[in-house]
């Protein structure tokens, strides 16, 4: 460890608020510490709270395993997604404790199968996820596996929680104008969404949920992104 005269260089000293650095042979002491506000235009503001709604997003979904791939891992593909979902803005505090908010859009695989469009809607009086995929475009070893979330608040904190996924037989589904659905009263459930993933060994379809959720919307205003700014030190121009 270097040392000048009656100085000892080192840790402490730095997480004291002082820092050493060699200068044209000299050593020279600062502050380590900038009285400098850190940088929060709107730009920035906006950005920080989408990285941190994905990465909440991630941290409930990664235990499912999902698949992902593209990208230079699972969660580097699935933020290159989430980020295209629409800024939601919470306090400093709910933003610590993960707060996450369940919407259309939200990913939950990407692959080389081709995407299979899908919406909620109704199939004799009963809600269903009506999808595009025709029975005979199944294969041998195809597996259809369903994804579900649920928005809830937990405390003052809301928070997406992801379901174990099942695997949903064919003889489950029914078929509507020449494509498949699945009926469940379950699905009229509106702070829940579903995706059907299609899945052949290690490949799967590109799937996003589908949601009659609201729940997220007031938290995607602009009088949000001021709330919120504000618990932040407000914005910088």
């Amino acid at each position: 460890m270097a040392k000048t005269p009656g100085l000892l260089l080192g840790g402490s000293l730095k997480s004291a608020g002082i820092t050493f650095y060699q200068k044209q042979g000299r050593m020279v002491a600062r502050s380590a510490r900038s009285e400098e506000r850190r940088s929060n235009t709107r730009g920035q503001f906006v950005q920080r709270q989408r990285m941190r709604h994905t990465t909440a997003l991630w941290k409930m979904l990664k235990p499912l395993e999902p698949m992902f791939s593209g990208g230079k891992s699972a969660y580097a593909r699935f933020a290159t997604l989430a980020n295209r979902l629409p800024a939601v803005f919470v306090p400093d505090r709910d933003s610590q404790n993960g707060a996450s908010f369940l919407m259309p859009g939200i990913p939950v695989s990407d692959g080389p199968l081709p995407h299979i469009r899908q919406h909620l809607g109704e199939v004799d009086g009963v809600a269903a996820l009506i999808t595009d995929l025709k029975a005979e475009d199944l294969q041998g070893g195809d597996a259809m596996q369903l994804y579900t979330a649920e928005q809830r608040v937990e405390g003052r904190t809301p928070r997406v929680r992801f379901q174990r996924v099942r695997e949903v037989n064919r003889d489950e589904m029914v078929v509507v104008d020449g494509c498949l659905a699945l009926k469940d009263a379950g699905l009229a459930d509106e702070m829940k969404g579903w995706a059907l993933v299609r899945t052949q060994g290690d490949r799967c379809s590109p799937q996003v949920l589908v949601t009659r959720c609201t729940y997220y919307e007031p938290f995607a205003t602009e009088e949000a992104l001021l709330e919120a700014a504000k618990s932040y030190g407000g914005l910088t121009e």
